[in-house]
């Protein structure tokens, strides 16, 4: 079974050693990643720590996520009670 995570544990993972992002419900390290980044580094240290579904969406297809996912997921997203 894989890690689950809040938005508030992802939110803390937002430097070089761990950045963490969400895309759909998976959660991602993409520290490792950013020199690697075709978009450049600042794109992911922007969204690093955040839900980052529909950025990600909107400039990838289903291929990168199939391509580079199984290596960079750490988890999933926890499901939290809505108020």
């Amino acid at each position: 079974m894989s890690q689950q995570f809040t938005k508030a544990e992802v939110a803390q993972h937002k430097d070089e050693k761990s950045m963490f992002i969400i895309v759909d419900d998976g959660v991602y390290d993409v520290a490792n990643f950013v020199d690697e980044h075709p978009g450049g580094a600042k794109i992911l240290k922007r969204v690093a720590g955040k839900d980052a579904t529909k950025q990600f969406w909107k400039y990838h297809g289903k291929n990168v996520l199939d391509k580079y996912g199984a290596k960079l997921k750490v988890g999933t997203l926890k499901d939290e009670a809505k108020l």
